[in-house]
């Protein structure tokens, strides 16, 4: 479970061995997210709203960089930082 960013507090992870579709976790405090990738948006759990618009944010502008990560998490490959 590499830990690929920090995006205002908010833990950005990758599971090894995932499943589709294309989708990351978020962690902060006792929150937890998950978001998919191609669309954006929030697929289950919960983020404060400002955390979330913030990681969202972060997200858009970095998609194919998770993109790359989520499927390298497939293939069982290391999973390198986000910036």
């Amino acid at each position: 479970m590499p830990t690929v960013a920090m995006v205002a507090g908010v833990k950005i992870v990758f599971y090894a061995n995932e499943h589709p579709p294309p989708h990351f976790h978020a962690k902060f405090a006792e929150h937890q997210a998950v978001f998919d990738i191609e669309k954006l948006e929030l697929i289950r759990g919960s983020l404060p709203a400002a955390k979330r618009k913030k990681v969202l944010d972060w997200a858009a502008s970095r998609k194919a960089e998770l993109l790359a990560a989520f499927v390298s998490g497939m293939a069982m490959k290391p999973i390198g930082p986000i910036k």
